[in-house]
């Protein structure tokens, strides 16, 4: 039997890059996954048709993780296809690199409503489907929060909230039968840190001279270890961050 035979999962952003793979990796797996996205329907079905296609089973839902409302109908959703939640993906986030003379309200608000109440949001509806069965919640956080780099100030601070609400709800939920850790990935390759101008910079060639096992980490590095979290294989783990950087620190 499939590590993840009979389980439900909802992965947040979850139309590309890391999300993307995390997404199908559970599915291979046996769950049944929602297939979350804000506004890249078309890579969320794109998503959703590779996993049907390998004999799995998944649903793409829109949602902006930041509004009550979006929140409440992922789950009414998942609710209504599969019967229930066993696993929460908080992949979520949005990211931008400025100095402290850039840095704005907006930009401030914009990344910590995804990254930071969004997590809480999503995680609280998910709390409330897992019931006495417990769950699996893994939060995607960073290793900029040991790294820290210039310009991250905001970024920053947002995973290093993600971390520390990891370890808060751990003690939390635990009593519960709710394990909660975190992946901190160092620099992936994604279409995100394309689009962001991250691959091919000198910031991206000084990080791959820093790691260890010299090379710029992929989505299908991280999957595997969502999967493991995920699973059984994993039941003695909570409040637990395990960095997947190929040994940047």
């Amino acid at each position: 039997m499939k590590k993840l035979t009979n389980k439900v999962a909802v992965v947040t952003g979850a139309s590309k890059g890391i999300g993307s793979e995390i997404a199908k990796g559970l599915a291979a797996e046996g769950a049944a996954v929602v297939v979350n996205y804000a506004s890249a329907r078309e890579g969320a079905e794109k998503v959703v048709d590779e996993i049907v296609k390998n004999g799995g089973k998944a649903i793409a839902v829109k949602g902006n993780v930041s509004q009550q409302a979006d929140v409440d109908q992922i789950f009414n959703e998942a609710r209504k296809a599969f019967g229930g939640v066993d696993i929460l993906v908080n992949n979520a986030g949005v990211y931008q690199f400025t100095p402290i003379e850039d840095v704005t309200v907006e930009e401030f608000n914009r990344q910590f409503n995804t990254n930071v109440l969004g997590l809480l949001l999503v995680t609280q509806g998910a709390v409330k489907q897992f019931g006495d069965k417990g769950g699996s919640i893994i939060n995607i956080s960073s290793t900029v929060t040991r790294i820290t780099p210039p310009g991250s100030s905001i970024y920053t601070a947002t995973k290093g909230a993600v971390d520390s609400i990891t370890q808060v709800l751990s003690k939390e939920l635990g009593a519960r039968n709710i394990r909660v850790n975190a992946i901190n990935p160092g620099i992936v390759e994604t279409e995100g840190t394309h689009s962001a101008g991250f691959i091919g910079s000198e910031f991206h060639t000084n990080a791959v001279k820093s790691t260890p096992l010299g090379r710029t980490g992929q989505p299908n590095d991280i999957a595997p270890i969502a999967v493991f979290l995920a699973s059984d294989d994993s039941r003695w783990l909570t409040g637990e961050t395990i960095i997947a950087s190929g040994g940047v620190r």
